[in-house]
């Protein structure tokens, strides 16, 4: 009687559960559940996003793919270390996406969605201003913030774009909570920071709203290197500290 292998007796998972899978472990690093650097067993992954075996098994070599998590012999599953060359290449790839997002943006959003956008930016503004800027506040500002460049490139249309920058924004989080995060010090420059870019976007010109994505963006770089004078302390800053960026023009 032939033996029947049990890994070939076992249906594949399907489409839908891969998907919660990976959309579990996206979670997880948005809700900072998952530390850059972190060790997993298979086991402890699926505790961790409540799936199945299975379901994570066929997970792996995705998120190997995405460099999100690494197959460490001996060791186990390590969630993407951060360094410098993975912080300057999601940050040149992002630069390069919302660019180009960014320009066929302002030639399509309505004013009636950018006077709603602004709105959004602007109360994040004035509760913060009024103090104090609680983590209900910064959470909500992150949304707000994410939101802008999540919508700028979901308006290309291009499903390719919008995967390649979701997997972007993935090591982008994951330097985030390596490095920095949206703070109490950091929440007003980015959000005018985005003001900014928003003016531009509702005065419908393309050359200063690429200059004001580049400037966030690059702005949002410098603060993971922590090379942002706005994000220190008069106490820390000294003769060597780094010029201020200056505001494009």
């Amino acid at each position: 009687m032939p033996v029947i292998d049990a890994s070939m007796s076992t249906p594949p998972i399907n489409q839908s559960l891969r998907a919660r899978a990976y959309e579990n472990f996206r979670q997880q690093i948005l809700q900072a559940n998952v530390q850059p650097g972190q060790f997993v067993s298979q086991r402890e992954l699926m505790q961790l996003l409540d799936m199945p075996l299975g379901a994570v098994r066929e997970l792996i070599p995705r998120l190997e793919a995405e460099g999100l998590l690494r197959t460490v012999p001996q060791r186990g599953l390590q969630i993407a270390h951060v360094d410098l060359k993975l912080i300057h290449n999601a940050f040149q790839l992002r630069a390069m996406l919302e660019r180009e997002a960014a320009l066929h943006f302002v030639q399509v959003v309505s004013d009636a969605d950018l006077a709603n956008i602004e709105q959004a930016h602007l109360s994040i503004v004035q509760r913060a201003a009024q103090g104090p800027i609680t983590d209900d506040l910064l959470t909500e500002a992150t949304s707000v913030d994410w939101g802008l460049h999540d919508l700028m490139i979901d308006t290309l249309g291009n499903e390719l774009i919008s995967q390649t920058y979701r997997i972007n924004s993935l090591r982008v989080r994951l330097i985030h909570l390596e490095r920095s995060t949206l703070s109490a010090e950091v929440l007003l420059p980015a959000m005018q920071e985005h003001l900014n870019l928003i003016a531009a976007l509702k005065a419908r010109n393309p050359q200063a709203v690429a200059e004001h994505v580049g400037f966030h963006i690059h702005c949002a770089h410098q603060r993971v290197l922590g090379q942002d004078r706005r994000v220190l302390s008069r106490a820390t800053q000294t003769q060597d500290s780094p010029t201020p960026l200056p505001e494009p023009t």
